[in-house]
């Protein structure tokens, strides 16, 4: 039976405050803080009834303890959803919410459902990214990656080795450049609409509040300058041009588009494409590269059609590899307007929906922009890409 393909919508998202890894977040438990996202969602958007979201995606790099247990179900319990509601968990490593945005968005588009939540956790502060894994040791005895690829600072060396033209200081200076714009971008009110408040506790302080992310500083290429190279000696990885270690959540809903306008719910983002790509997993940061160009050759786009971009910045080489290999500048203004992950932090599985949230804020205020991207590398050498389109664009109605 021929079926059509349903349009995909971004409704809404938010997240939590990202602390660092055993920071604010020490005693507070990962899955409650998805769960907080998702209460957030069913309280910003009072017209969805909760019985209309018809399944609930929340992904985890390290699924153990306070994130196993098919988070996606357990989460979707504790947040007062009614218990006909299923879920289940998901692992793309860093592009968990992602991969869990494109799941269900699937499942909407070929009729699976009409309505529902997607989003990611991580608390490495409890759950260190390897906690309990067992690599087959084949992997390396067999030479099917270098050792290096099992270490994500070392493969972003490795991709500085490839493109040497990517320097320290280059990287640094992006580093840096996050940190200003994300400065900016709280000092005009632009983060906070979409972040929850987290109660905290600590036994020693008590109670207190989470409103603003933990990791963002105040530094200066001097002192950037002087940050250690942990990765190797002399190298040029260093704290201050990579995404620290981070606790954090984020959700979204998703929605077939004439279901949300049905329900009266806002239409932020139209999915237009998306692709996941493997790479050599000692370059993984080589990975959106790869991703973007096969999203783009599926929506019939090329890269100047592109008129906003978040990617993640894992590493700022990853990044800088991406805007060197399709001619765009280090401080172009379309790329990360309010600072990315070397600021705010990474909590690995959550920040797909992170930069789709923010996305979607971008494309409000710019109507003259018709398609944005999402893009991220993913550990073990993979990358992927999510094409949107801007349902403001002011071009629709000409």
């Amino acid at each position: 039976m021929p079926r059509e393909v349903r349009e995909v919508v971004f409704v809404d998202g938010v997240r939590t405050p990202f602390g660092k890894a055993g920071g604010m977040y020490a005693e507070t438990r990962a899955d409650d803080l998805v769960i907080r996202c998702i209460r957030e969602l069913l309280r910003r958007n009072p017209q969805l009834p909760p019985e209309r979201v018809e399944e609930v995606a929340i992904a985890a790099t390290t699924q153990t303890g306070d994130q196993g247990l098919t988070i996606g179900r357990t989460a979707a319990l504790l947040s007062g959803l009614p218990k006909t509601v299923p879920g289940y968990a998901v692992d793309r490593m860093c592009a968990g919410a992602m991969t869990a945005v494109t799941n269900v968005a699937g499942g909407i588009a070929m009729g699976a459902y009409d309505i529902a939540i997607a989003g990611g956790v991580e608390h490495m502060g409890r759950h260190p990214m390897g906690e309990g894994v067992d690599p087959n040791p084949r992997i390396l005895a067999e030479k099917l990656v270098d050792p290096s690829a099992l270490v994500m600072g070392s493969t972003a060396e490795n991709l500085h080795d490839r493109l040497p033209n990517i320097t320290k200081e280059r990287a640094d200076r992006f580093g840096l450049n996050s940190q200003l714009k994300t400065a900016k971008a709280y000092a005009d009110g632009k983060l906070q609409p979409d972040m929850v408040p987290v109660a905290l506790r600590n036994a020693e302080l008590g109670w207190g509040l989470a409103t603003v992310d933990e990791a963002p500083r105040a530094t200066s290429m001097e002192k950037l300058a002087t940050l250690k190279t942990p990765f190797r000696p002399h190298g040029r990885v260093t704290a201050g041009n990579a995404a620290g270690l981070n606790d954090g959540a984020t959700a979204a809903v998703l929605a077939d588009e004439a279901t949300a306008r049905e329900l009266g719910l806002p239409v932020a983002m139209r999915l237009v494409s998306y692709a996941f790509v493997g790479v050599e997993p000692e370059v993984m940061g080589y990975g959106p590269i790869p991703a973007t160009e096969k999203a783009l050759k599926k929506a019939g786009l090329t890269i100047d059609d592109i008129g906003l971009f978040e990617l993640n910045e894992a590493f700022a080489v990853q990044v800088l590899a991406f805007l060197d290999h399709y001619g765009i500048a280090d401080d172009d203004p379309r790329v990360n307007p309010w600072g990315g992950a070397i600021a705010i932090g990474h909590p690995l599985a959550s920040s797909g929906v992170r930069l789709m949230t923010q996305l979607a804020r971008h494309f409000e205020e710019h109507p003259e922009v018709r398609y944005g991207i999402n893009a991220m590398c993913i550990g073990i050498g993979m990358g992927g890409t999510v094409i949107w389109e801007n349902p403001h664009w002011e071009g629709a109605d000409k």
